[in-house]
This record gives C-alpha cells, structure tokens and sequence, in this order.
C-alpha cells in the first residue's frame, strides 16, 4: 500500500546561504496547503487530500544515453563516471511572497535578494541540465559549476511545479557534457544499493550509498506555481544520506543508472535523517523532454479532493465495514468530475471528536483498476492519463454501484487563478499554518463585508497545522477578480490578541513576537459576524 509522507519535518534541499528574510537552511516543503484542487480535510480520515500530479506513460531513454556498468562492487569507477555530469547550482533569487490575490503592490519596496545552492545533471549534448524546480524557482541568476571548476551561466528552458522538475541550459563545449544514462525506475526493488551524488551544504562532487529504503511513496508539492494540493506519486525513499544542497542531484542504482532525482528529507534538525526522497526516473523522463520542448508540462486534472475510506466511516455510511475505495470529500465547480456527474460529500459525521464531512461518491476502480487508496488514483492519473483523455469510475452511490465516463481537463495554472500569499515565517518563528491574502475592496464586497474592512481572507489551512486543529476555516467558493479566478469565502483574521490584522504582512510581523507553544487568541469574521478562536501556535515545519 502506498502511504502518504507525514513526518515531522520534511524539507526541501537547496541551500539558502545568504537571507534577510528566510529560513538559513531549507525551506519546508508541506507548510500550508494550496489553492485550487483540494480542500483540508480530516488528517485522521484523509491520508492524502493531494490530487494527483499527472504524467504520462514513461517514455524509457529519452536523453538517448546508453547505461555504462561500472563493474561489481566498483563504486570508484561509479564515482568517476557519473560525477562529471553532476553540477552545481549557484541561484540568485528575488525574495519576498506572492502579492495578495495577484493585486498590486502597495509600496514601492524591493524583496531582498537570496543566494541558493543547489545541484543538477547534464541530460545531453545541447547543454540541459536537469535540477528541482525549487532550486531554480524565481531566479534572477543562475550559474552552473562544473566539476573541472569551469562556471556557465545558465538561463531557465521550462519548469514543472508539480513534479518539481526544471531544465536550464548552458552554452558549453561538447567535452564538457556528459550525459547521465537513466533507468527504468519501475524495477527499483527495496534493498537495492542507492548512491547519491551532489553538493550537500555546497560541498562539490559529494557521494553517499545507502539502499532503497522504500517505494510508493507520496509528497506534497509547495511552489508559488501550483494550485490546489497535490503530490507527486510513487516517490523512492532512501537512507543514503543526503542534505540541503543535494536538491536536483542524481540517484543512483549499482550500474550508475539515474533512478531519480532527490528532492526532499524528513529531518527534525535540518540534515539527514535517513529518509531522504527522490522523484523518480520515469516521471523525469515523461517530464524533462517536454519542458525542452515547449517549457512548460501539463498535467490531466480530475477536480477533486477525497481521501482513503476508513472502515469507522464506511460504517457510518452504512456500508460494510470492509469496503474499500476513495470517499470524495469535494468537488472543484466546473471541473472535469463535476461535469462528468461525480458527487462530493454533503454531511457531516463526528469521527473521535472531529466533525468530518461524509456521504459522497466513493471510488472504487478507474479504467477497471481497482482502487483502494487515494494513492492508488494519484499513482494511475499520473502513469496512464493527460489532458483530454476519456477515464471510466466504478463508484458506489448510496451504496448501489455504477460508472461514470469523465473527460479529464489540464489543471488550472496560476495564470488561471492567482495565489494568495503565503504565511512564511522566519526560522523558530511560531507556526499557524495557512496560506491567505490581504482583504481587498472587491473581495470584501463579493463576501458580503464592510468593503473598508481590513484583515487576511484565509485561503488554505496546512494539514495537521495549529489552524486546523483549532477550527478555522479555509476559502470554498470561486469568484472572478480582474479576469482571474481565486477562492473566497473563508475565515478573515482581523486581531491577533489585542494588535489588529490588517494584511498578510502585519499578521507575519505579529506572529514573530511568538513562540511555539504559546496561545493566540485570533479575532475572525465567519459569515458576517465576528467571533474569536483560541490557537495554540506550534513551531515551524
């Protein structure tokens, strides 16, 4: 079965080396939640409400390299052959949050710049490399350092948030690239030998050996790019170690075949933990050969979130205790699954103390595959689906069976709906756990509110976060703003204590005067009338 990643901390790996304003080490990939697919739902019910990061069927060797054994046992020889391919990335980044909503900016500030290292790898003769697309994400500069110390400034071909996954180019000598040869990662197995090379804490050409520790594994995305919640499925799971700085770097098997590209650890101090994480290599190669094409991937979109059916609420929707399937909880208005007919959830069932909602479609199979996880759907939308594709759900509806036909669409981008910003606080600063943007005129307005109202409009809560477990409520309804779509309708913060909330910057700055543990209470306006919420803040993931 595969298992959704719920670790304490699990961090992304470039290395932020010079900040004024973020974290000294990495950056938490599961923070808050996103727009768009997904709502929160009950981290006891839902073991993932991340819609699928779709790809398509893998396209084995695209980058046309032939596999070099390196010989039994013979990891020197590995080292020497692969580690001239493996670079180092040197990114300066533009600092700073997403504006409120996609509105203009109301003072004429300039964001801090970052310095971020990272890795990457040559992938053929015309001068891509391949790196994380959190490596690279809102780069002013870019520079590639090749083993030999030569340095190449590199410009951005294409990203894919949802994978993670960016290309960059260089206009290098053929001498210098050397293409990696990559594997099929379908026939990793567990306790496989894993090498990974990289630049941890930017300490060049730095090589570890572990085994595959496991597979199947699921991990959320966090990109100012994405929208909604989603994961990238079947994620390898390794104890090699590897550290902030290995991000983009190479996974390798005991041939010196890429089987991945490591990504993210679940670390408690910032540094390995033995359970690092490697996208792998079959979605790199659906992926990477159309962002060198046209720059940009799409992937299909259902619509939906949901999650695995317990056996406790499989009862109360008086059904067999050993149904299996995919309760879905919500549906995306307008999207493919509510065109094609599927039902969300529309009542409300009190599981060990927690209202959960309840009574939707349950999924049951696609395409004739039997399903009984949400990873299980997340894992087929990503190897056999894309946009415009026609899929087959076997549901239970009020406990009868039937099928529903249902065209798949491309997932919204930002383009399509705007981001709000994201609470982001520095490192030991006390933790909420939203994602939200300032209160503008028309959104006050839209939400039926004074429209000189002022405070932060919460768009997402962050699965397992304080906000969650203190009840607040996210944004669920659409609207169209200046010809962009964002969500509306949740929680508005107007008063942390006593010190009034008006926009995402004041709540960030009020938030540092806090530590983890330490009780707020939060002044809201929830369908029109003002009310207070007690939250106990927790430390930052």
């Amino acid at each position: 079965m595969k298992k959704q990643i719920s670790r304490s901390k699990l961090l992304i790996l470039s290395v932020i080396v010079v900040s004024a304003l973020v974290m000294g080490a990495c950056a938490p990939l599961s923070a808050v939640a996103r727009l768009g697919d997904a709502l929160t739902n009950d981290k006891t019910m839902v073991e993932s409400t991340a819609q699928a990061v779709q790809v398509i069927e893998p396209t084995p060797m695209v980058n046309e390299v032939k596999p070099q054994a390196v010989g039994e046992n013979s990891l020197q020889q590995l080292y020497l052959v692969v580690n001239p391919s493996v670079v180092n990335i040197q990114v300066s980044k533009t600092g700073g949050v997403e504006l409120p909503f996609g509105l203009p900016q109301s003072n004429n500030q300039q964001p801090p710049i970052q310095q971020a290292l990272g890795s990457g790898f040559v992938w053929d003769k015309d001068g891509h490399i391949v790196t994380n697309n959190h490596v690279v994400e809102n780069a002013t500069e870019i520079e590639v350092v090749f083993e030999t110390g030569r340095i190449y400034t590199a410009e951005l071909v294409g990203a894919d948030p949802a994978s993670d996954l960016a290309v960059i180019k260089i206009d290098a000598p053929s001498s210098e690239l050397n293409p990696v040869a990559v594997a099929d990662s379908d026939q990793v197995q567990v306790g496989d030998t894993a090498v990974a090379i990289g630049n941890p804490f930017g300490l060049d050409g730095t090589m570890t050996v572990g085994i595959i520790s496991a597979l199947g594994r699921s991990l959320p995305v966090q990109s100012i790019d994405t929208n909604g919640t989603y994961s990238i499925p079947d994620i390898i799971q390794t104890d090699a170690a590897i550290n902030p700085g290995n991000s983009g770097g190479v996974l390798l098997n005991d041939l010196g075949q890429v089987i991945g590209v490591t990504t993210a650890i679940t670390s408690d101090s910032n540094s390995n933990a033995g359970i690092g994480y490697a996208v792998p290599a079959n979605i790199v190669t659906n992926v990477v050969p159309v962002l060198i094409k046209d720059g940009t991937y799409e992937h299909a979109w259902l619509g939906i979130s949901g999650g695995t059916l317990q056996a406790d609420i499989a009862e109360a929707m008086d059904l067999d205790r050993e149904t299996q399937g995919i309760l879905v909880n919500t549906i995306v208005p307008d999207g493919p699954a509510d065109v094609g007919g599927l039902r969300g959830s529309d009542t409300t069932y009190d599981y060990k103390g927690t209202q959960i909602s309840i009574g939707g479609d349950i999924i049951t199979a696609i395409d004739g595959l039997k399903v009984t996880s949400f990873d299980d759907l997340v894992s087929y939308l990503a190897r056999k689906t894309q946009p415009g594709q026609e899929i087959t759900l076997d549901i239970l509806r009020d406990g009868k069976a039937q099928q529903l036909t249902i065209t798949l669409g491309a997932r919204p981008t930002v383009t399509q709906q705007p981001q709000a910003a994201l609470e982001a606080p520095s490192a030991g600063q006390a933790y909420l756990g939203i994602m939200g943007g300032t209160l503008v005129e028309e959104v006050a307005n839209a939400m039926d509110l004074n429209p000189d109202q002022k405070g932060v409009l919460i768009v997402e809560i962050a699965k397992g976060s304080p906000a969650e477990e203190a009840g607040l409520i996210g944004s669920t309804k659409p609207l169209t703003i200046r010809g962009q779509e964002i969500m509306i309708g949740g929680d508005v913060i107007t008063a942390v204590d006593d010190t009034e909330i008006d926009g995402i910057e004041a709540l960030r700055q009020t938030l540092q005067n806090y530590e983890s543990g330490d009780e707020v209470t939060l002044s809201i306006i929830r369908d029109q009338k003002t009310i207070t919420v007690d939250v106990t803040l927790s430390s930052h993931p």
